[in-house]
């Protein structure tokens, strides 16, 4: 058998649902991001092609969908919408923290993962979605907040039936899921959150796949807008990619692969993820149903042996990452763990029993 032939064996199909780490929850290997249902114009056109897009994916059998507050929430209200009669047959993931306030200094505390924040940004959510509950509550880390306050807050949200996490820590619910960056771009997953989600079967959804995290996708696809003067939003983050020699020779061998297996370099990109170790689902958006087809399309082959190994030697990071990030992020109120947050892990540090 060839290369090509085996390339166009089925990797999996958008209804064959795989368990979410130990939530109990079964979901569609590739997860649809509804960023762009919050970004896009409030045109007629544009809500119309976001509501084709939800009912393309849905019929085909996905069942996964991702929010946030983007655009002062206008993605969760339009996702909700849109699942009103579906409730029961889908999976809804969201996240807090990330509100669009975050940097406003009259409202400091929307933006830091409190129990205050908590209950004010998922009580919004709840009601921007027009649901009683949210599947999978997504949290970022906030260096200065307490883990005890935090993991206290998360556990009352699921016993309050407003999120469905089921598990066992202490009595408390725990993390079922991670969702973070990932691509041949940027590896640094690999590093210490994989081996960890591998060894504890903690779902791993990531993002970044084929959008502004993904060079690959935006050169070939989004090459236009490059050289315009059209204000694109991943456009900034191109051309830091583009500064990289090393994405260049990543892109080229994507784009071998992609020629050998008659497809195109944003399916390898996904492709190449989700045979990953430890990889649930990815997150995916679509502009328009031609995007959605290309999307749907990597799950239609598989790449080879062969195939995977050059991909993987060509974006074989040269470093290992930092843990910490070097410079200061807007989401959160510090850029390293406070004394009261190192603390605090010491304190929850499991012993043998615990944990077995």
């Amino acid at each position: 058998m060839t290369e090509t032939s085996q390339a166009q064996e089925a990797l999996t199909t958008i209804n064959n649902y795989v368990p979410l780490g130990l939530s109990g929850l079964k979901v569609s290997p590739l997860c649809l991001g509804t960023m762009t249902f919050g970004q896009q114009d409030k045109a007629d056109d544009d809500i119309l092609m976001s509501k084709q897009i939800f009912d393309k994916y849905y019929e085909l059998g996905g069942n996964f969908f991702d929010t946030s507050n983007f655009g002062n929430g206008e993605s969760e209200r339009i996702l909700g919408q849109y699942i009103a009669e579906k409730r029961s047959k889908v999976i809804v993931s969201t996240k807090y923290t990330t509100h669009p306030k975050v940097q406003d200094s009259k409202d400091p505390n929307l933006g830091s993962p409190n129990r205050k924040s908590l209950i004010e940004n998922l009580s919004a959510s709840l009601k921007r979605l027009g649901v009683g509950y949210i599947d999978i509550l997504y949290t970022h880390i906030d260096y200065n907040n307490s883990v005890e306050n935090m993991l206290s807050g998360l556990d009352d949200v699921v016993r309050s039936g407003k999120a469905n996490v089921i598990s066992r820590l202490r009595g408390w619910s725990q993390f079922v899921a991670l969702s973070t960056q990932y691509s041949m771009t940027d590896r640094s997953f690999e590093f210490d959150l994989q081996p960890m989600c591998l060894k504890h079967n903690i779902g791993v959804v990531p993002y970044n796949i084929i959008s502004s995290g993904s060079f690959i996708y935006i050169v070939i696809l989004f090459s236009k807008f490059l050289a315009s003067d059209i204000d694109f939003p991943t456009k900034k983050t191109v051309t830091e990619y583009a500064k990289e020699e090393k994405n260049w020779r990543i892109l080229e061998e994507v784009v071998q692969v992609a020629n050998e297996a008659g497809r195109t370099p944003s399916e390898v990109a996904i492709n190449w993820t989700l045979q990953q170790p430890g990889i649930t689902s990815v997150i995916a958006a679509a502009r328009n149903l031609e995007f959605l087809e290309e999307i749907i399309g990597a799950l239609e082959f598989k790449l080879t042996p062969k195939q995977l190994s050059d991909l993987n030697n060509i974006s074989l990071p040269n470093t290992i990452p930092f843990i910490q990030p070097s410079k200061p992020n807007p989401l959160y109120s510090a850029s390293k763990p406070s004394p009261e947050y190192i603390m605090s892990l010491k304190k929850l540090k499991t012993s043998k029993t615990d944990t077995e």
